[in-house]
């Protein structure tokens, strides 16, 4: 739940330090690698064009899941713009300048979602959530509690005690399909 808030940002950053790891097709990135002294990283150029593309996906796909929560369109248009010139460069016609501009507008998309996020506080959190069975895959629409957390839960298909995941504080938090309301409000962990 938690990567996925930040799936545009890590992509997109990836993206560039990746980039930066290539020396002999982003020089202009290639000194953020010297300086930190992963220049010998240059023997596995070919792989790390692979790396970038994933981390553009990435970072598309984060882009999208931060428009689901604030529903404005002009950060997930211009990381999907960033990540077409980035394609376009790898299948259609090598060109470093577009490449850059894709990393770029990556870039600035990610900064975009992060500042709609900080800026737009939930008032009223969800109160239901569907937790998963890790086990067997039951799902079960559940009523979270607002006023403590919930660090228990057995399934009722096949009997197993689920407790939260490590750093998280609750079940939901864990397992639901909605984090606890403490978590949703940004108010901390509820225990």
């Amino acid at each position: 739940m938690k990567i996925a808030q930040h799936l545009d940002k890590v992509g997109s950053i990836g993206a560039i330090v990746t980039a930066s790891l290539v020396p002999c097709c982003f020089p202009l990135l290639s000194v953020i690698a010297t300086t930190i002294g992963l220049s010998a990283l240059e023997q596995f150029a070919p792989q790390l064009q692979y790396v970038i593309q994933i981390l553009v996906a990435a970072a598309l796909a984060g882009s999208y899941i931060a428009y689901r929560n604030h529903q404005l369109i002009w950060p997930l248009t211009i990381a999907g713009v960033g990540a077409f010139l980035i394609f376009f460069h790898y299948y259609v016609s090598l060109s470093t300048p577009l490449v850059y501009t894709g990393l770029g507008l990556l870039l600035l998309s990610g900064i975009w979602n992060t500042v709609l996020n900080k800026k737009k506080p939930r008032s009223e959190a969800i109160l239901e959530s569907t937790i998963t069975c890790p086990e067997c895959g039951f799902q079960k629409r559940e009523k979270m509690p607002t006023d403590a957390c919930q660090y228990f839960w057995d399934c009722p298909k096949c009997e197993k005690k689920l407790k939260p995941k490590e750093g998280d504080c609750c079940v939901f938090c864990s397992y639901g399909s909605v984090p606890c309301p403490p978590i949703q409000l940004s108010s901390g962990c509820c225990t």
